[in-house]
C-alpha cells in the first residue's frame, strides 16, 4: 500500500510512469532527481501519510525502499 502511494507521488514529481518505479529505484541515479525533486517527494510523502520525516532521516533516503522504511519509522 505504501509503495503504490509512493509510486504515485514520485511519478507526479518526476514525470515518469509509476509502473517503472520499484523499491530498488534510486532517486538520483535512476530518476535523475535533484535535491529539490527529492525535497518535493518528501513533502508529498509527509502530506499523503500525515507524518513528519526528520531531516536526519530524509538525508538517508536514496532509493524508493529507503523512503518506504522512513514512512514505517515515522509512523511508529
Amino acid at each position: 500500500m505504501e509503495l503504490e502511494k509512493l509510486q504515485k507521488i514520485i511519478a507526479e514529481v518526476m514525470n515518469v510512469d509509476a509502473d517503472e518505479i520499484t523499491l530498488e529505484t534510486t532517486f538520483v541515479d535512476d530518476l535523475g532527481a535533484d535535491s529539490l525533486d527529492v525535497y518535493q517527494i518528501i513533502m508529498g510523502i509527509e502530506e499523503e501519510f500525515d507524518l513528519e520525516i526528520s531531516n536526519e532521516d530524509a538525508e538517508k533516503i536514496v532509493s524508493v525502499g529507503d523512503a518506504v522504511e522512513a514512512i514505517k519509522n515515522a509512523a511508529n
